[in-house]
């Protein structure tokens, strides 16, 4: 392109820069089938139970209270029990007079004493489309008892508490997820179940709780990329065990123990009343603060799933091609046909579309299989190109072996979320390093006599225009001899 090769490592270098831009557009594309999945993926997933958060069971015992309220009536003659009225107006006389009524106030909530929780998940890929979404059925065996002994301490004087209209609530996600066995018994008895009415979930009707103790219940559902539950009880422990084999861990509280697999994974939580900001005993829903603030449990996730893989290789992409460009600039020294910045900018614009034909193929035939089929057809058409178009003669197995190793690095990269920015960092590092030995002895100005060509050669490498010859001297006889001086 240039003579001088400091001007054409410049060159050069912008170029490269102007490679963000096609990066940019494939980064849009990404993202937007990224986006396009997770809508396909939460769809699924409602359509089949949603992401579950189990909550209770809680006791509920309805509260009567006694009032006096100020009322008005149609005031009575004391003799003959007609209304009487007014003499002037003739409208009925009024009387105000208290009465003694029944209201129900807030009901108490009691939360378990001691809490045991057996939840295991069977995994399996739904289909729609070309999109595979991971869903599961899930049973769960709770044990649990109440003490209902303090439930007089928190009413009033004058309110008296239903003992019989006992029931205990148990709230999910999603009622539509309950698909399979809903079985809860006291003491070998089983009590019957009610949806609720306004929120998604159950009640079992009790009668009155003080009658026995021994609780169980035993539940199916589905659900998708979620499972968490509230720890309710004063002592809670909870069991969980999956074929799910990459399961993340969170809410409020992460496992004591677990075991992850190829095969699943078990986790184990204990969980004890003071590290839990839900009372006891109280006249306020606990559902509510349960579900927000003590939720925890399981994530059911695609790890380093093809797009994130496909938007990292985006973002890495400007490295190597900056490598590509360098490596060209570096072997095409000293060849007869520098390399023009077109050809820059079509080497470029191959590797920029590296990452939508690995996308492309990725939701058809894998990620592994896809990214060996796009870098193998991006190595094997540069390398073509620089045989044939570069004129780079055997110098082009060079370039193709640089790709191969550059494809392999990043196939390492985008397998290793971990390690990823260590490996891209050290790559660039390595290259930097390359270059300044690669470069030791150049000539950064060029030849200090030759002529400064104009823009267009600068920056397309146009010959520059033959110098018009200067005609030699002519010789002495043909230019005169003036003679001696006469004086």
């Amino acid at each position: 392109m240039l003579k001088s090769a400091g001007r054409r490592f410049i060159v050069v270098g912008i170029l490269v820069l102007l490679m963000f831009i096609p990066l940019m557009f494939a980064g849009e594309v990404i993202q937007s089938r990224k986006n396009y999945s997770q809508g396909t993926i939460r769809d699924v997933g409602m359509e089949w139970g949603g992401q579950q958060v189990l909550v209770g069971p809680v006791m509920v015992i309805p509260v009567e209270k006694e009032i006096v309220q100020i009322s008005t009536r149609p005031k009575l003659d004391p003799v003959t029990g007609v209304v009487m009225s007014d003499a002037e107006t003739g409208k009925e006389l009024m009387e105000r007079y208290e009465e003694v009524v029944i209201r129900r106030s807030e009901s108490v909530y009691l939360l378990p004493g001691d809490f045991e929780v057996d939840l295991s998940t069977k995994s399996q890929m739904r289909a729609r489309g070309i999109f595979q979404v991971p869903v599961y059925q899930a049973e769960a065996g709770m044990v649990f008892d109440f003490d209902v002994s303090g439930a007089e301490t928190v009413i009033g004087p004058k309110e008296t508490l239903l003992w019989d209209q006992a029931e205990i609530v148990m709230e999910v996600s999603n009622n539509r997820a309950l698909r399979g066995a809903a079985e809860m018994t006291r003491g070998g008895e089983v009590l019957e179940l009610a949806p609720l009415s306004g929120a998604s979930g159950f009640k079992a009707l009790l009668g009155d709780p003080r009658a026995g103790q021994g609780y169980e219940l035993k539940l199916g559902f589905n659900g998708a990329q979620k499972l968490f539950i509230a720890p309710v009880g004063r002592d809670s422990k909870v069991t969980m065990t999956s074929d799910w084999p990459h399961p993340s861990f969170g809410g409020a509280f992460l496992p004591d123990a677990r075991e992850i697999s190829e095969e699943g994974f078990s986790a184990k939580w204990s969980i004890p009343h003071l590290a839990r900001p839900l009372p006891q005993i109280g006249r306020e829903d606990p559902i509510s603060a349960a579900r927000r603030s003590s939720g925890f449990g399981v994530n059911f996730i695609e790890p380093n799933d093809f797009y994130q893989k496909a938007y990292r290789a985006a973002n890495y992409g400007i490295l190597f091609i900056a490598l590509t460009f360098l490596t060209i600039l570096l072997i095409e020294r000293g060849s007869g046909k520098p390399v023009h910045a077109v050809q820059y900018i079509l080497v470029g614009l191959t590797q920029s579309v590296f990452v939508l034909l690995m996308v492309a193929y990725a939701e058809q035939i894998g990620f592994a299989a896809a990214y060996a089929l796009s870098a193998g057809a991006v190595i094997g058409l540069l390398t073509l190109f620089g045989f044939i178009a570069l004129k780079l003669g055997a110098r082009a197995l060079v370039l193709g072996a640089m790709l191969v190793v550059v494809y392999a690095v990043l196939y390492l990269i985008l397998n290793s979320a971990d390690y990823a920015l260590m490996a891209g960092s050290t790559l660039a590092f390595a290259a930097i390093a390359l270059t300044m030995w690669a470069t030791r002895n150049e000539d950064w100005f060029g030849p200090e006599k030759e002529p400064r060509p104009g823009m267009f050669q600068r920056m397309f490498g146009a010959a520059p225009r033959p110098a018009v010859p200067t005609p030699p001297a002519a010789p002495a006889a043909m230019r005169g001899n003036p003679g001696p001086d006469p004086s």
